[in-house]
């Protein structure tokens, strides 16, 4: 191989993962906690420095607070009084502050010790937070340290380098004695501090007042001073080796057998750059069962578990391993925690402690911004009216579906009832009844009058046309069958268009009924025109033209904008209305206003023929009905537009009801009282006597 692409090959790989997944999986250990109110202790250099940056930038991302910042010496020398009364008061600061539970720390093994020296010099002697600390952290101290009491760290969760349990590496250990081991001066320096004796020199007699007695175990060692587990560190190195091992391995089958003979070519022989390509392509399973490989960025990737550290009153620990950060599992979660594996403070043994700047906003509260303050701290308000929220600490209450409404307590949504104006309710029941009550009585004074077609006040009012109106208000009361009812494609199809024309029809026979009242009296008169005009052609052409217009506007309306069913799921709050959209508004006020012009001219005109002298004259009686009628439908629209719901339909049917009643009691209630109770007057001799008293 080139030199040139001996360079561009060489690299550094990483055994230990990328520190970025320490960051990531601080973030996912206080939003999985929900503590966004979190204290941060740094060593104060440049990679504390570092650190804070990169935390709160992802905590801003994440919408996590920082509550306060502390920095902590980084140097191995004893404080002098002032700056430890410094850092122990600002120490104490923080730590006495309720609402910040949880603390993150980054920094070497003396960045804890300044701040345990700290805690002590402040008078805090027991555990109230949840310390979160990162893997360049280890407890592992010197001898000075036997004595001072750790406790104040219990529960901590640390972010330790990945590793496993390694049986034959504890027994190793267990198997290390003075008298089988190479006594280096290390080995010695350690022993000794480790358990406070002094191994035996044969080379030098001098006496110490405490020798080792050989029989002291490193598992006899509190934790605090040596782990008898494999850490982070070791476990790296082993797969360090195991890889490089591998890949040596790998690069002597990879030669051909006449060049040279495998296993007896030295190691300095081999240029690093040769394992390149083998250490890049390296997948195999270590002696613990875990991958071995390398990524495309040249690092094993093995990501940092989550230790929950259990620290006993001699100082020895023991970690329990609760979660993973950096690494996949079978279903691709990246963050993997066990929360009933964590023991907790004293205080917090069973539920897991909060770190909030104030409490949660429960549902239906949504947050509002405190002023002056950070996003972290705000008010909890209730749900403005029409919204909900669900969950805690919601940013903004939202709206519930088309079709649900919410609760008065604004956390839940219920689903909203159909309702449209139905025969199962009183009112449906009573408006139906009122129907059919007028519709019986419309055929009694059909019938009355078809009965006693020959007489007289029957014959003087207009025979055919007193049958059309008849007719026409049959069929008005009638038309509420239309409207009561959930409405169907049918139904909504006929009921305005139909109620239009009816209606129309019946107001077009009282206006002809009028004219043909004017026209007899104009008739009777000396060398009078009119008399061609007298029969049943004036009557025809009224009735036909005045309610062929409404015909036709609905035969359009029904063309171009039919009405159709619907679901108003907008206009009240806890209810769905099943109703009848007229499809063109405009349409619909057309009909209705064209049928109110027709009242209105028949009143009119009625009004002026009132005095008319004439037997059995129906002009004041159709004055009087029209003023009914009018009166009703004037007052139905406001009436109809303030309504909502099925109460519009009642608006609707009760203007039906009201006016096809007025004409009928104004116009025919006379009549059928003479032809009932006092037939003496149905004669022709009063229609004679009464047009010569007029005279």
């Amino acid at each position: 191989m080139q030199r040139s692409n001996m360079v561009e090959t060489s690299s550094f790989y990483h055994t230990v993962s990328n520190e970025g997944h320490q960051y990531t999986g601080i973030i996912y250990l206080l939003k999985h906690f929900g503590w966004i109110w979190v204290g941060l202790l740094a060593g104060d250099d440049e990679s504390g420095e570092r650190f804070l940056k990169k935390l709160e930038s992802l905590f801003l991302q994440h919408k996590i607070c920082s509550a306060f910042v502390q920095r902590m010496p980084v140097d191995s020398r004893f404080p002098e009084l002032d700056e430890l009364n410094t850092i122990s008061a600002n120490t104490n600061e923080f730590y006495s502050d309720p609402k910040v539970n949880a603390l993150v720390v980054y920094g070497e093994t003396l960045t804890v010790m300044w701040l345990s020296t700290a805690l002590f010099f402040a008078g805090v002697n027991y555990t109230e937070k949840v310390w979160i600390m990162t893997g360049q952290i280890d407890f592992a101290s010197t001898v000075i340290s036997r004595d001072w009491k750790y406790e104040i760290f219990q529960g901590t969760l640390i972010f330790a380098i990945h590793s496993n349990e390694h049986e034959e590496f504890q027994i190793y250990l267990q198997n290390i004695k003075p008298a089988k081991t190479h006594l280096d001066d290390f080995f010695k320096e350690f022993w000794a501090q480790a358990f406070g004796c002094s191994i035996p020199d044969p080379k030098d007699p001098t006496e110490s007042h405490k020798f080792c007695s050989g029989t002291e175990s490193l598992r006899d060692l509190p934790g605090i001073l040596f782990e008898m587990v494999m850490t982070g560190h070791s476990y790296s190195i082993y797969n360090a080796v195991f890889a490089v091992a591998h890949a040596l391995h790998n690069l002597d089958l990879s030669r051909p057998k006449h060049k040279a003979v495998r296993m007896t070519r030295p190691l300095e022989e081999i240029n690093p750059w040769q394992l390149h390509h083998f250490l890049q392509t390296l997948s195999l399973n270590n002696t613990d069962g875990e991958t071995v490989s390398f990524n495309e960025n040249k690092e094993m990737g093995s990501g940092f578990d989550i230790i929950n550290l259990l620290i006993f009153s001699n100082n020895s620990f023991h970690k329990v391993k609760v979660g993973r950060i950096g690494t996949k599992d079978s279903q691709g979660k990246q963050f993997i925690i066990e929360d009933n594996k964590i023991k907790w403070h004293g205080s917090a043994n069973k539920i897991h402690p909060l770190s909030l700047c104030n409490p949660y906003c429960q549902p239906g509260y949504q947050k509002e911004k405190k002023e002056g303050e950070q996003f972290c701290c705000y008010d909890c308000v209730r749900c403005p009216e029409g919204k909900i929220s669900n969950e805690r600490d919601t940013e903004d209450c939202f709206k519930c579906p088309s079709d649900q409404y919410p609760n008065q307590e604004h956390d839940k949504c219920f689903p909203k009832m159909i309702v449209f104006l139905s025969y199962e309710e009183p009112l449906g029941i009573s408006l139906a009844a009122s129907a059919i009550f007028f519709f019986s009585v419309t055929v009694l004074v059909l019938k009355i009058f078809h009965l006693h077609k020959d007489s007289p006040i029957v014959k003087a009012n207009n025979r055919d046309l007193t049958y059309a109106l008849l007719i026409s208000l049959l069929l008005c009361f009638l038309s509420p069958f239309l409207f009561i009812g959930k409405p169907g494609m049918m139904t909504c199809f006929l009921r305005q268009p139909a109620f239009g024309v009816i209606f129309s029809l019946a107001v077009s026979c009282v206006l002809a009924k009028t004219i043909t009242v004017v026209v007899a009296f104009m008739a009777t008169k000396p060398g009078s025109g009119m008399r061609k005009w007298m029969g049943k052609r004036l009557t025809c052409l009224i009735v036909f033209s005045s309610s062929s217009i409404p015909v036709g506007m609905c035969a359009i309306w029904l063309t171009i904008s039919p009405p159709f069913p619907n679901l108003d799921m907008d206009t009240l709050t806890t209810e769905i209305v099943a109703e009848c959209k007229e499809g063109s508004v405009a349409m619909f006020y057309l009909v209705l206003g064209y049928m109110g012009l027709l009242s209105i001219i028949s009143f009119s005109v009625a009004f002026l023929a009132r005095k008319l002298p004439d037997s059995f004259n129906e002009a004041k009686f159709i004055t009087f009905s029209m003023l009914v009628f009018t009166s009703v439908w004037l007052s139905f629209v406001p009436t109809y537009l303030s309504t909502k719901g099925k109460y519009m339909v009642a608006v609707e049917i009760f203007s039906i009801l009201a006016s096809s009643a007025g004409l009928l009691g104004c116009i025919f209630f006379p009549k059928c009282f003479i032809i009932v109770l006092r037939p003496e007057l149905n004669n022709k001799e009063h229609l004679m006597r009464r047009k010569q008293m007029q005279k």
